[in-house]
């Protein structure tokens, strides 16, 4: 499983990676156009949760599970209402 951890500090996601074997890159956030608001995102193959846990919370960074869908596997479309929905009687 992949996991996407962000930190606001290059030196404190340099050295997450350096401990947990990840990678750093420069995260964005959707919307933000100044390069200086976006956060560094350490990305993790097989990483330690209790190290990664104490890490975050050492470095003050959060943790975003990777949402990759299997190639091939299309995602189903969610049910169609049976009836109109009323929201007044």
């Amino acid at each position: 499983m992949e996991l996407i951890a962000y930190f606001w500090e290059q030196e404190d996601a340099e050295a997450v990676a350096d401990r947990l074997s990840g990678e750093v890159r420069r995260g964005r956030f959707h919307g933000e156009d100044d390069d200086e608001d976006h956060p560094w995102i350490v990305v993790l193959r097989d990483a330690d949760p209790d190290a990664l846990e104490q890490l975050l919370t050492e470095y003050d960074g959060w943790l975003e599970t990777s949402t990759v869908e299997t190639p091939g596997a299309p995602a189903a479309p969610p049910p169609l209402p049976s009836e109109p929905k009323r929201f007044k009687r």
